[in-house]
């Protein structure tokens, strides 16, 4: 099948075990993303330092340098999450533990967006750095995206450990690519060969208004670049979320695993950043900026990874230039895993809690929570279609949500501690609760400072609609945990005496409209049953096949009652319904079973031609309290085909599976029809 070729085959829940990673795979599974982020980071803090021109560019090496404190007080503060809560609920149960419900649902709503913005960042990103390479791709960018998406969704189908196999060896080589290109490039500046990129000598008209800023604007320019500087952070909080997928010691590997990716995040960021002024490489948002160019219209910019790989290591023909190529856009791609990873999890924990639909709270055969990752699939892959998987639009709706909830797990953090400070009376760990408390009290400090500076400055470039997004979603999850709350008070038993007692008689009713071979399995069936009262019910809309009815009934000597209901305006329907209606207001403790003669059939078209009655009759009557409505199948020779067939499917033998008996099929339900259409 399918299915098994693309998941693979099916694991038993005590395989669950087996699925747990060690720290080798849970890097590149966990921090793909902030680690792959280095490759557009430094390029959207340039993008917007030159929108005034290259005067602003000296600004780049201070907003690297606040990008990198922050990631630093972020991961710290984090390492303490991994530690207090080893759970996997990460961010979101810091908040609902320790700031509310209402705020542990913001924390839920912002990572939920965030993370599709992820996938659709990290693959348009991706498709970025493959253009760059092979520039005649270009027109099939928004192609390749879906695509990729498609990939990655298929991988992570097949189970957390296997796709971390698969994502191990393009995130360690993009690791010492990068780092090579960092280390070759900077020993050649201090050797006085500086590299010098292909875009240095052009130069950058700035937009009209911000040749000369002072002040006010000035700041804002900054600002703006260091919020988009700070996609550099998104997915720090992947690890805190997966902590049950490590293996035991599960918190202390996790915080190993977080304090490595910060480590090498920080040196590669700061690395890049430093190597993109040694090498003056010049970007603008618009081509047609960059002076010097004789054709800006055809002109595709290069992403400053290339760029510096192209200057590093010898031309846009070097192998050193494809190979980085290569692993950055294998990186970024493989990067939106980390959403793939945290998305499920957090949904999974959020449907346990009734905030989200509980088929999201299922495993699937491979043991990965496949409906999230499916819904993941589907939301990113229409914003980019929505946003021609262009990186400049998607970056804008990123990276807020993030920082919310980095400040309200932060905030939350800081609670903990005061409330493991009043109890505990042990110096040494008071000393240790109060510098995790001082760590995370900064944390909540400066990220809540961020989020407000991207709020400000990205908010009227489109972030609104991430924010709006999060509302909504904040909205829904409440909604659907009313829902469940008001369904378990519905249905809780208040007493088991009065909830279990026996009605006070069974009457069933058959369906009828002619005398075959499926009205008398129906008629079979109902008295196997022994009700109180039994008759076969049919609905006069046409004399003549009454009259037939009445016939066939009488020859064949059917001993059960024969109930004809009137309906001058043709309906079957309402007479039925309101039939069984006037024997439960008879009989208020009564239950009335109607059974209803269904065909099976074997091909979906067969559907069109046969039981249409008998839907409409099911979908009024299951409305009505105390009443039973039991489908009595006949397998049609379509059906009885079919199943032969699925039973003798290629591999079938081979994987040991026997058919299915012809006997075996007659026990089975679907829709049909009572009146023989």
């Amino acid at each position: 099948m399918l299915k098994r070729l693309v998941v693979g085959r099916a694991k038993r829940s005590e395989e669950l075990g087996e699925t747990l990673l060690p720290k080798r795979l849970a890097l590149p599974i966990f921090a793909s993303d902030p680690l792959s982020s280095v490759a557009y980071a430094t390029q959207e803090i340039l993008l917007v330092l030159t929108l005034g021109g290259l005067a602003y560019l000296h600004f780049t090496p201070w907003i690297g340098a606040a990008v990198v404190a922050l990631m630093a007080v972020v991961v710290l503060s984090y390492r303490q999450v991994v530690r207090a809560y080893p759970s996997g609920g990460g961010s979101y149960e810091v908040a609902s533990t320790n700031l509310g419900p209402s705020a542990g649902l913001v924390v839920a709503a912002s990572l939920l967006v965030d993370y599709v913005m992820t996938v659709a960042v990290s693959v348009a990103s991706g498709v970025d750095n493959i253009i760059s390479a092979v520039p005649e791709l270009a027109d099939h960018r928004v192609l390749m995206a879906l695509g990729f998406v498609a990939l990655l969704t298929a991988m992570n189908l097949r189970g957390v450990r296997e796709s971390g196999r698969l994502f191990a060896a393009p995130t360690y080589l993009f690791i010492g690519g990068v780092l090579i290109m960092v280390g070759t490039g900077l020993l050649r500046y201090l050797l006085g060969d500086a590299p010098v990129a292909e875009s240095a000598k052009y130069g950058i008209t700035p937009e009209e208004g911000d040749a000369d800023l002072a002040g006010l604007a000035l700041l804002m320019l900054v600002l703006r670049a260091f919020s988009s500087g700070c996609t550099a952070l998104t997915g720090v909080e992947a690890i805190s979320n997966g902590v049950p997928a490590f293996r035991k010691p599960k918190s202390k590997n996790a915080a190993s695993t977080m304090a490595s990716m910060g480590i090498i995040a920080i040196t590669m960021f700061a690395g890049v950043t430093t190597l993109a002024m040694v090498s003056k490489v010049h970007i603008a948002e618009d081509a047609c900026r960059l002076t010097g160019l004789a054709d800006c219209e055809g002109y595709t910019q290069r992403t400053v990874i290339a760029q510096l790989a192209a200057a590093v290591f010898g031309g846009n023909n070097s192998f050193g230039f494809y190979y980085i190529q290569a692993a950055t856009a294998l990186i970024l791609i493989l990067a939106a895993n980390t959403a793939y990873n945290g998305f499920p999890l957090l949904s999974s924990i959020l449907a346990q809690h009734r905030y989200l639909p509980r088929q999201l709270h299922n495993r699937g055969d491979r043991l990965a929570f496949s409906n999230g990752i499916l819904a993941l699939a589907i939301v990113a892959g229409l914003l980019l279609y929505g946003y021609k998987a262009n990186v400049t639009s998607l970056i804008h709706l990123y990276i807020l949500g993030v920082f919310t909830s980095f400040t309200l797990s932060q905030s939350g953090m800081v609670r903990h501690w005061n409330r493991a400070l009043r109890t505990e009376t042990d110096p040494a760990l008071r000393r240790r609760h109060q510098l995790a408390r001082l760590i995370n009290a900064t944390g909540a400090l400066v990220t809540g400072l961020v989020l407000v500076i991207v709020l400000a400055t990205k908010f009227t470039q489109g972030a609104w609609l991430a924010v709006l997004a999060g509302i909504l979603l904040w909205l829904m999850m409440r909604s659907i945990r009313r829902h469940y709350d008001r369904t378990a008070a519905e249905l809780a038993v208040t007493d088991a005496r009065a909830e279990g007692m026996l009605p006070s008689r069974v009457q069933a009713i058959v369906l009828v409209s002619t005398v075959h071979k499926p009205t008398l399995r129906a008629l079979a069936y109902a008295r196997a049953f022994r009700p109180d009262h039994l008759e076969a019910l049919t609905v006069a809309v046409d004399r003549d096949s009454l009259a037939s009815l009445r016939k066939q009934w009488d020859d064949f000597e059917i001993e059960v009652p024969l109930k004809v209901l009137e309906s001058p305006y043709r309906e079957i329907t309402k007479p039925v319904v309101e039939y069984v209606r006037s024997i439960r207001r008879a009989g208020p403790r009564d239950v009335v079973a109607v059974f209803i003669p269904e065909y099976v059939v074997g091909h979906w078209w067969e559907n069109l031609l046969h039981n249409q009655s008998a839907l409409w009759l099911k979908s009024r009557l299951l409305f009505t309290p105390g009443v039973t409505v039991t489908s009595v199948p006949w397998q049609l020779s379509s059906a009885v085909i079919a199943d032969h067939a699925a039973a003798r499917a290629p591999g079938s033998v081979r994987r040991g599976e026997p058919p299915n008996p012809p006997e075996h099929a007659a026990a089975r339900t679907a829709p049909g029809d009572p009146d023989g259409n």
